[in-house]
This record gives C-alpha cells, sequence and structure tokens, in this order.
C-alpha cells in the first residue's frame, strides 16, 4: 500500500470497545486491525483536530470525516467502519427469551386448574 498518510507516534488500541484488540472482536479483518493499529492514532488526531493535515490524503481524510466526501482509500473506509462500530449501540442477543417463558408457564399453568376443575 502507497500512502502519504502519515503513521500514528504510537500503536493505536481502543481498550474501551475491543478489549481483546481489533483483530479478535470479530468485526475487522486481520488488514483492517493492521491499518487501525498503524494509523489509527494519527486518524485520530486528524479527526479530532489535533494535529492538522500535511498532504492532500490526509485533506481528503478529514472530508470524509465530516462527510463531504465518501471514503476512498483502505485507510478512510476502516476509520468509518471504526467510527460506526463505537458509535452505534451493539445488539445483543440472548438465546432464551422471557416472554416466551412467561406464556408457557401461563398456559401450563391453566391447562392444570382446568384439568382439576373439571374433576371436581
Amino acid at each position: 500500500m502507497n500512502t502519504e498518510f502519515r503513521f500514528g507516534k504510537k500503536r493505536f488500541y481502543d481498550d474501551q470497545r475491543f478489549k481483546r484488540g481489533f483483530s479478535k472482536s470479530g468485526e475487522f479483518t486481520l488488514l483492517e486491525s493492521e491499518l487501525l493499529s498503524l494509523y489509527g492514532d494519527t486518524m485520530q488526531a486528524l479527526n479530532s483536530g489535533e494535529i492538522m493535515p500535511e498532504n492532500a490524503e490526509e485533506q481528503h481524510f478529514l472530508l470524509v470525516c465530516s462527510q463531504q466526501l465518501e471514503p476512498e482509500s483502505k485507510l478512510e473506509k476502516v476509520w468509518m467502519k471504526y467510527q460506526r462500530l463505537t458509535r452505534s449501540r451493539r445488539a445483543f442477543h440472548t438465546l432464551n427469551s422471557r416472554c416466551k417463558a412467561a406464556s408457557y408457564e401461563t398456559d401450563d399453568e391453566s391447562e392444570d386448574e382446568s384439568f382439576i376443575s373439571d374433576d371436581d
């Protein structure tokens, strides 16, 4: 990948949302997780205004972040994916549902009561 984009001053991590790392989260490919680790520090600093863009690629990145342009490079796409995942609430799926369990118990209880009342 030939890029003018600056490497981060340090490896980028997000221990709050991706405690086990980007690559083990199941959300990012190995390439995406490596790009985030290497360039994420710079992308975050650019996006937050901590540093200023030094070239056309970094300027384009800022336009993508402000949603004035569509992401084109792999770096822009992975950053937008990261932003989408960190800003949205994660869906939580369970194997059981209280509503169904409650309705089964109610149905069983009513059948038992009607069975007992028929014998009386």
